[in-house]
């Protein structure tokens, strides 16, 4: 019997921000999310609980840095916080801060369930 992939699911404009991705960056992280969507850890990733427990980012280096911050650790589904181009070494405040407002929003709003 095949595994059955966890849904996945973009909060705010993670998903519009991906379809701006150029292609390659695309289709890397469509292949790295479907990983995750099954049970496995994307190709390069770093922890961020800075963001929250669980939060994780997918790096992707093509023409630029791209990455994905996502959580796979609840039952229901794979969610993706926060997608954006980094454009220093240092992942900027804005882009930390976005990704923790949706984490507490989620963690919130599965808490009320």
């Amino acid at each position: 019997m095949k595994a059955q992939p966890k849904p996945l699911l973009w909060l705010g404009d993670s998903l519009d921000e991906v379809k701006a991705f150029s292609d390659e960056a695309k289709r890397s992280a469509g292949h790295q999310l479907e990983r995750i969507q099954f049970g496995l850890d994307p190709l390069d990733w770093k922890p961020m609980e800075n963001v929250g427990a669980g939060v994780k980012e997918i790096r992707i280096r093509v023409e630029a840095a791209y990455r994905v911050l996502y959580v796979a650790k609840f039952i229901e589904a794979v969610y993706v916080l926060h997608v954006f181009v980094k454009k220093t070494p240092k992942t900027s405040k804005n882009d930390l801060d976005l990704a923790i407002k949706r984490y507490r929003a989620l963690t919130k709003d599965r808490s009320t369930k």
